[in-house]
């Protein structure tokens, strides 16, 4: 664990574009390997209907907690600079993607600016964030309530596991 001075974070993953699992597992180990930031607990994986545009292909969806010491301004920028070295293309707003990271959490910081919103609007009311959250931290209080609260308030019926390896965020072939 890192020194004093850094905080805990919490990112929702998905896409659904491609190999959306190596995808997100590709964007967690580019995150973990910066010097600023260390991966504690990742979600399973689950497969959720598209949300939005209601016209596209399912997603796949998960959450992850990391300890950082980069304020939510970098940390945001290191999460668009995962999308983008995946190739995210931002076409539709709520569109198909090959990766999205959402910064959802960022320890003791409420704030609204342009670019960033926290904790994230309406993370509160999706069942395809809470769901994998409620996983790695369903006492985090969001909003005024719990995660596991704001998850049983939202119709979770559609959600599917999705069957994964419990460390399927690790690269492969490693020993």
């Amino acid at each position: 664990m890192f020194e004093l001075a850094s905080k805990q974070a919490w990112l929702g993953l998905g896409g659904n574009v491609g190999d959306v699992e190596a995808n997100m597992a590709s964007a967690l180990q580019m995150l973990d390997a910066n010097d600023d930031i260390e991966l504690l607990k990742v979600s399973p994986i689950y497969k959720t209907p598209p949300w939005g545009v209601t016209d596209q292909d399912w997603f796949l969806n998960g959450a992850a907690k990391i300890a950082t010491r980069l304020q939510p301004k970098q940390l945001l920028e290191v999460c668009l600079a995962a999308e983008s070295a995946l190739k995210r293309q931002r076409t539709i707003r709520w569109g198909p993607r090959s990766i999205d990271v959402d910064l959802l959490v960022y320890e003791g910081v409420e704030q609204s600016t342009s670019t960033l919103t926290l904790p994230h609007p309406r993370m509160h009311e999706r069942a395809f964030v809470l769901k994998p959250l409620a996983d790695i931290a369903a006492d985090l209080i969001v909003y005024g309530k719990s995660v596991a609260e704001w998850l049983s308030a939202c119709d979770v019926a559609d959600i599917e596991d999705f069957p994964t390896a419990q460390d399927w965020y690790l690269p492969k072939g490693d020993a």
